[in-house]
């Protein structure tokens, strides 16, 4: 049984509203399965000087929350945001599970495009107004890069920068391409296979080469524990569930990047190295990805965040627009032209 959160039409309309500047505040809570509005606080002077005396009243050391913060910079959607993400360590284990598995729809419901920067919390000195401007330094401001690394970082440029919309050819896209050690091989044809549910991967960085770490048979529940806290890893993962009455068996790819705990040189490498290892895997090995994913902490793999991304709900709800009709008697009959090449979409 998944829990699916719901959004109060009380929480909905505020945010909405909010968005038109005259809200400097908002904390989101997790009630009755339920994310609900907590506080919320108008703006009275700048942003520097409303942070600390409007935050840090709200943070409860034994209770995770969500935040939105108003800044007073916008772009062309509106005023910017920070959003936070508060998870104390004196919480309760299953309260910070359920607030990571749910910041994803807490960004969503709110715009993402409004949010300029994220933050993550578990002592005041990690969100207060010294922790955020600490945070913009630090992302501003790399470290110093060999020339190894900044060709990396050149690579790095150039893939972002080709991947311009869903629809840019595979052809266009730059990176590197570490090869398969044997054993890695093997383990991805036996996923392929289904003779095993799990395959994690690592860069060996000094040899240019993917490795396999291991493949141990993996329930859902075993994933959190998977995803290593200190480097990076490539994981593979045959999700087992049912939809719609339906059991089914899809192939998620799950990049895991414990933030900045790791050096400039993996990140890059662990990046640019992605997008061709995901390529090589579905044409050489027929290995049909159904999700790829993107985490910086394993207790978000809960059930609930797997199946929400294998089938996202705002899916059922798109409405296709109706063209309006022509003028009468102006043209004859339209047909229908099936165009060369296209493929059907399975339903």
């Amino acid at each position: 049984m998944f829990l699916v959160l719901v959004v109060t039409p009380e929480l909905r309309g505020f945010l909405a509203r909010a968005r038109g500047g005259a809200v400097r505040l908002i904390q989101v809570l997790i009630e009755d399965e339920q994310l609900v509005l907590g506080a919320s606080r108008e703006p009275e002077r700048s942003w520097e000087e409303d942070y600390d005396r409007f935050l840090l009243p709200l943070l409860d050391d034994q209770e995770p929350c969500y935040v939105f913060y108003r800044l007073d910079s916008q772009n062309s959607l509106g005023y910017e945001w920070i959003f936070m993400s508060w998870s104390p360590d004196q919480s309760p284990v299953r309260q910070k599970m359920l607030y990571a598995a749910t910041r994803a729809t807490v960004k969503k419901e709110f715009g993402g495009g409004h949010v300029k920067d994220e933050l993550f919390g578990t002592a005041e000195e990690d969100i207060c107004l010294v922790g955020y401007q600490r945070h913009v330094s630090s992302c501003s401001a790399p470290a110093p890069l060999t020339l190894a690394e900044q060709e990396l970082q050149r690579i790095k440029i150039t893939e972002v920068k080709t991947e311009i919309s869903v629809e840019s050819k595979h052809q266009t896209l730059q990176g590197l391409a570490f090869p398969l050690q044997e054993t890695a091989r093997r383990a991805l044809q036996q996923l392929a296979q289904k003779r095993i549910n799990y395959v994690q991967l690592r860069l060996d960085t000094e040899k240019e080469t993917i490795e396999l770490v291991h493949s141990n048979p993996t329930e859902t529940r075993d994933l959190p524990r998977r995803v290593p806290t200190d480097t990076p890893r490539y994981h593979f993962f045959l999700y087992k569930h049912s939809h719609e009455g339906d059991y089914l068996e899809s192939v998620v790819f799950i990049y895991s990047m414990p933030g900045y705990s790791c050096s400039i040189k993996e990140r890059m490498l662990y990046s640019t190295c992605k997008s061709r290892l995901l390529e090589e895997v579905e044409k050489d090995y027929n290995l049909e990805v159904a999700k790829k994913l993107e985490i910086d902490n394993g207790d978000e793999l809960t059930e609930e965040f797997l199946y929400d991304e294998v089938h996202p709900k705002q899916h059922a709800h798109i409405q296709a627009f109706a063209k309006p009709r022509g003028p009468a008697g102006k043209r004859g009959h339209k047909r229908l032209i099936k165009a060369t090449g296209e493929s059907r979409q399975d339903s």
